[in-house]
């Protein structure tokens, strides 16, 4: 037979438990409202016998976390701002590559002047380094794309693998800075080419698709690849000249090759 004192003990113990147990979110965090209780979360955890720099990377990389989760507000259509999802779908669209591709390869071919034709070429050129030097940063990176991330066909013809950096971001600020030096010549032109360079930039966040570091350096990756272009900018005369001489050179070959020939009767 149990003492009085080991009943009110077991009595406080049962009562403990049920109050735990209605309220399981003084146990443990609350999940991010933004995104589905499945999603992954992804742990730093710090050591104060760790180097100074690691302990400042693993912040900073928990901060780039955090603040990419609130911005995903348009990650599906359950997400606070889903309503907007298409719309920000395709400010997305507008900053791919084959449309861009696509277009400037049709503006230089159908040019109606030399110099239209020089800028359609140095941004085709442009455009095609930009998508060399992202694919292998990604590829040298390997950083996964964020676990809330919807792949969808009206913006990707193919599934992105690897998050770092942000393609569109770094073809924003490239051609933002084409147009800005080449093409904007008055305020107007150039608030709206500033304007849709940052949408695209903040449409990669508010879906989910890049980490804010991601767009970041993107955006900083895309604003010096214009400098390069800059310094190896191809005249339409010298482009020319250079057809010019290599068909010469090919012409010249063939005719030696002819005269060589031992011809048989």
């Amino acid at each position: 037979m149990s003492s009085p004192a080991s009943r009110r003990n077991s009595c406080r113990g049962a009562a403990a438990g049920s109050r735990a147990e209605s309220h399981p979110g003084r146990r443990r965090a609350s999940s991010c409202p933004y995104f589905s209780p499945g999603a992954q979360s992804e742990d730093f955890p710090v050591s104060l016998s760790q180097p100074m720099f690691a302990i400042t990377l693993r912040f900073l990389l928990a901060v780039d976390l955090w603040l990419s989760k609130r911005l995903g507000v348009c990650a599906c259509e359950e997400s606070p701002w889903g309503s907007i999802r298409p719309l920000v779908r395709l400010v997305e669209f507008s900053g791919h590559v084959i449309p861009w591709l696509v277009g400037t390869v049709y503006s230089l071919l159908r040019g109606e002047s030399v110099a239209e034709q020089e800028l359609m070429l140095n941004l085709t050129l442009a455009l095609i380094l930009d998508l060399l030097v992202v694919r292998a940063v990604k590829m040298l990176v390997r950083r996964r794309t964020p676990a809330q991330n919807r792949s969808d066909i009206f913006s990707a013809f193919f599934v992105e693998r690897y998050s770092f950096p942000s393609g569109h971001a770094s073809r924003a600020a490239m051609c933002a800075r084409f147009f800005l030096a080449q093409l904007a010549d008055t305020a107007s032109m150039r608030v709206l080419v500033v304007g849709w360079a940052v949408l695209v930039s903040l449409s990669r966040l508010l879906l989910a698709r890049h980490y804010v570091t991601d767009v970041g350096f993107g955006l900083a990756m895309g604003y010096c690849q214009y400098s390069v272009m800059e310094r190896l900018w191809v005249t339409w005369d010298c482009l020319q000249d250079q057809l010019f001489i290599q068909l010469r050179e090919s012409l010249d070959r063939a005719y030696d090759g002819l005269w060589m020939v031992d011809w048989k009767h």
